[in-house]
């Protein structure tokens, strides 16, 4: 009986971080292509037009066969586009490398979501065949890892706003183990148009939309006590 109460807690505590990681990797997705007018607005906010002497229209075309390739709808990062008043491929072959392995880490991303929800899939199954008091279980094993994981996003975010610098840099150094991630703004293109202040702008976005689904699971996780509650009340 108290193996089979273990196993059930276990399971509780997986279910739980496997919600927040799915969460997490979704609030990336959304951020990057829910809405391609904030990357429009990020253009403007950072002249990039400006500096890459390109009209929105083709700055745009460029942004959305980027992002495909990103997800692996594209085999290949190549955009022919007017530059500088003359048409070339936006990209070069560095840019080709780093964002192969950028898009690595997202798919990669995407395929630990679908490894989240299969595995939360089936902590739930084993909670309603073994009759756990999953709406106890779920609860409480939500707050453990939301206080951890909050935990975390408040010292990711904290240095993110201290020195964004610095965590962008030791960022790249935990993921890719070169520095083909470094561009030359005088020679690239991609750079140009991707300033370091438009990824804070997205880690920011990320953050909020993190933040927010994890307030929403946060309410539902407490929704089944406060019910019992009221219900208590009206019965006294």
């Amino acid at each position: 009986m108290e193996s089979m109460k273990k196993l059930q807690w276990a399971a509780a505590i997986i279910f739980a971080f496997a919600v927040i990681a799915a969460a997490l990797i979704s609030s990336f997705e959304i951020a990057m292509y829910s809405d391609f007018g904030f990357y429009e607005k990020e253009y403007e906010k950072y002249d990039v037009l400006s500096d890459l002497d390109m009209t929105m229209e083709d700055a745009m075309y460029v942004t959305r066969e980027m992002m495909s390739y990103l997800r692996g709808e594209k085999e290949e990062l190549s955009v022919l586009t007017t530059i500088e008043g003359r048409e070339q491929d936006f990209f070069n072959e560095q840019d080709r490398f780093h964002m192969g392995e950028v898009r690595e880490l997202f798919i990669g991303g995407l395929n630990i979501r679908t490894g989240a929800c299969v595995a939360g899939a089936l902590c739930l199954i084993f909670l309603l065949v073994s009759r756990a008091d999953i709406k106890r279980l779920l609860s409480k094993s939500y707050w453990i890892a939301l206080g951890i994981s909050a935990g975390a996003v408040a010292v990711i975010g904290i240095a993110s706003f201290v020195d964004f610098n610095a965590v962008f840099v030791r960022f790249h150094h935990i993921f890719f183990d070169n520095d083909l991630w470094i561009f030359d703004p005088a020679e690239d293109y991609m750079i140009r148009m991707l300033p370091e202040g438009l990824f804070y702008d997205f880690v920011m976005r990320i953050g909020g939309l993190f933040v927010g689904m994890l307030a929403v699971l946060f309410l539902l996780s407490i929704l089944p006590a406060a019910v019992s509650k009221i219900r208590k009340k009206q019965c006294d």
